[in-house]
């Protein structure tokens, strides 16, 4: 039996949080209507067998690889450009929605001035705003706005993602060593030089990892955004699909997985070389 003193102290708060999530997660399964025998009983099993089964083998026409691949590029292009765009938008919104950049912190032990908050706040509820609505939902305004095609998705891209990047970049840089930073502010550095010595070179592996990340998401998202007319992969898969093409579809998959998997790697290369 454990003595009192080697217990660890942690056991009832854990059990509390435990218990807690249990108390949650019940009336939510009945919320959401969570009925897993459905997927127990013989019609869903012989539908979805059917199904299933309408994906062998995959299509490999030369017309057909051609389309891909064509759709393939686009889907990545979309994720790109969106990124890109997100990327003009996310990084100084971070900065300015940060307080790792505070004179007034590095000076003053932490306490933050009133012109600094004035700026800090709007700058993140507009990052609120952008990251609050779905990039469904912008791409299915863009579409009427700008039309059919791919410019749809790269807007959508653009707006979410950059509510998401600043976000997480404005925690990131609070989240290093301050030391550095503070050191260069309080000898006189400006604050870009401060932000770029002090403060990069320990948060560059945990911003291009996510930064990857929110990437390999994008790719994810412009292939959901192609199912209401925003080009590349969704639009194909969609298409596939009303017509029963189940070999295509397989395809389709295969190759979207194909292209998650380059992104993982390209992550652990990028963080790799910056650890």
């Amino acid at each position: 039996m454990l003595k009192r003193h080697s217990r660890d102290p942690a056991v009832l708060p854990r059990l509390l949080i435990t218990l807690l999530g249990i108390a949650l997660l019940l009336p939510s399964i009945r919320l959401s209507e969570l009925d897993l025998s459905v997927l127990l009983a013989s019609d869903s099993q012989r539908e979805m067998g059917n199904f299933v089964a309408a994906f062998w083998p995959p299509a490999h026409g030369a017309e057909f690889l051609q389309m891909l691949l064509d759709a393939t590029l686009q889907t990545l292009a979309i994720a790109t450009a969106g990124m890109a765009l997100a990327l003009l938008v996310g990084v100084p919104a971070g900065l300015l929605a940060s307080r790792a950049l505070s004179l007034s912190a590095a000076s003053r032990g932490g306490r933050q001035s009133v012109l600094g908050q004035a700026l800090r706040w709007p700058v993140r509820g507009l990052l609120i705003f952008l990251r609050s609505v779905p990039e469904i939902v912008w791409a299915l305004l863009f579409v009427r706005a700008v039309g059919l095609g791919p410019t749809a998705g790269v807007l959508a891209i653009a707006i979410t993602y950059a509510g998401m990047l600043g976000k997480v970049y404005a925690e990131i840089f609070e989240s290093v060593d301050q030391r550095p930073m503070h050191a260069l502010l309080q000898s006189g550095s400006g604050r870009l030089a401060a932000f770029v010595y002090g403060i990069l070179p320990s948060a560059a592996a945990e911003l291009t990892s996510y930064t990857v990340y929110r990437w390999e998401c994008a790719i994810r998202a412009s292939v959901v955004m192609g199912f209401v007319g925003a080009g590349g992969l969704g639009q194909q898969i969609d298409l596939s699909m009303r017509m029963f093409a189940g070999g295509e579809v397989a395809s389709m998959l295969l190759t979207f997985l194909l292209l998650v998997l380059l992104a993982d790697q390209l992550s652990s290369l990028l963080r790799g070389r910056l650890a």
